[in-house]
C-alpha cells in the first residue's frame, strides 16, 4: 500500500497511525529500516517536525526503534510496548510553538509588573539552573523554576496556569524521548546564555526586550530538536 498524502493541518497521530498500518500490513518487517525521515516528510506531504514526532511516538509504543547516527527501524515483536500510549500527548513542536507565544508575553509582562521579590525569584532560579548546569547538561527542574518564576512575575494567574500544563506536556514521555535523543554535552550552557538574556530584559524592564529574548530561546529549542537524527552531538 503506497504512503497517502497527509493535509498539514493533521497532527502527529495521523501520521504515526499511517506508519503503523504499513508496519501491520507488512509493508515493513522486524528489524526492517524505514525510509529516511526527510523521504518520509515527502512522501507523506507533511513537514519534518510531524514526522520526527510520528515516529518518537512510535518508538514510545514499542513499534519503531529510532538510532540516531543509523536510522530507523521496525522494532521485533517482542520489544513491542503498550499501544495508543500516547493518545493525549501534545507533539513536541507543537508545545514549543505554544510556549513561543505564552512564554513570550509573560517575559514581557514580567518586565512591567514584577516586584522586587519576584526580580529576586527570577535571578535565584537562573542561578540554581547555572548550579545544576555543572552537573547535568540539562536540569529539567530548574529550568521549569525559571520559567514558572517568569509566568508568576507576570501577573497574571490564568497565564501561570497555562505554563504549567505547557510544562506537564513539556515533562511527558513524548517530549522527553526526543529530547533525550538529541541532548548534548554544551546544551547546559546554551539554555545559560539563552536564560541571561531574558533575565537582564527583564531587570531592565524592557517588555520587547524580555518577549524577543523569550521567542529566540524556544526558537533555539525547537532547533534543537530538529537536528539531523545523523549529527553528532
Amino acid at each position: 500500500m503506497p504512503l497517502q498524502t497527509v493535509e498539514p493541518r493533521r497532527l502527529y497521530r495521523q501520521i504515526a497511525a499511517q506508519i503503523s498500518e504499513l508496519i501491520s500490513e507488512g509493508e515493513y518487517t522486524p528489524g526492517s529500516r524505514l525510509p529516511p525521515e526527510r523521504d518520509l516528510a515527502k512522501q507523506l506531504g507533511v513537514s519534518r517536525p510531524s514526522v520526527r514526532e510520528a515516529l518518537i511516538a512510535l518508538e514510545v509504543e514499542g513499534l519503531l526503534d529510532v538510532r540516531v547516527g543509523s536510522g530507523i527501524y521496525v522494532a521485533q515483536p517482542g520489544e513491542r510496548g503498550e499501544r495508543d500510549a500516547l493518545q493525549g500527548d501534545a507533539g513536541p513542536f507543537e508545545v514549543t510553538h505554544a510556549r513561543w507565544l505564552i512564554e513570550g508575553e509573560c517575559a514581557a509582562l514580567a518586565a512591567k509588573n514584577a516586584s522586587a521579590a519576584q526580580q529576586r525569584a527570577i535571578r535565584a532560579a537562573h542561578a540554581d539552573l547555572i548550579k545544576k548546569s555543572k552537573r547535568d547538561h540539562n536540569p529539567l527542574d530548574a529550568d521549569r523554576l525559571f520559567h514558572l518564576s517568569i509566568a508568576e512575575a507576570s501577573g497574571n494567574s490564568a497565564l501561570m496556569l497555562l505554563v504549567q500544563t505547557l510544562w506537564d506536556q513539556r515533562m511527558g514521555p513524548l517530549y522527553r524521548s526526543l529530547e533525550r535523543k538529541l541532548e548534548y554535552p554544551k546544551m547546559a550552557a546554551e539554555t545559560v546564555r539563552e536564560h541571561q538574556a531574558i533575565v537582564s530584559a527583564i531587570a531592565r524592564r524592557d517588555a520587547r526586550a524580555a518577549r524577543n529574548a523569550m521567542r529566540r530561546h524556544m526558537k533555539q529549542t525547537h532547533n534543537r530538536y530538529i537536528k539531523e537524527w545523523t549529527s553528532g552531538k
